[in-house]
């Protein structure tokens, strides 16, 4: 089965002598790839083992800073 929807390619934009998109499509294409590459990075970073462990680190700053307590007095 072919890929269709040519993922992850990098495409070649037809610029002018100055090296600007000749097009505005060329250039909403462009931006589109690097939003694509700005969230692959964010994918990334977010399945990394420290930013996955930050909610049980946090969990455990609470309870080890959690004020004790008072016992009432009869």
């Amino acid at each position: 089965m072919d890929d269709t929807r040519h993922r992850n390619r990098e495409w070649a934009l037809p610029t002018n002598q100055t090296g600007a998109p000749e097009t505005w499509q060329a250039v909403e294409i462009a931006v589109l790839m690097d939003v694509r590459e700005e969230l692959q990075n964010l994918n990334r970073l977010l399945r990394c083992p420290n930013f996955l462990e930050i909610p049980d680190t946090l969990r455990g700053i609470r309870r080890n800073t959690a004020k004790k307590s008072k016992s009432k007095k009869r």
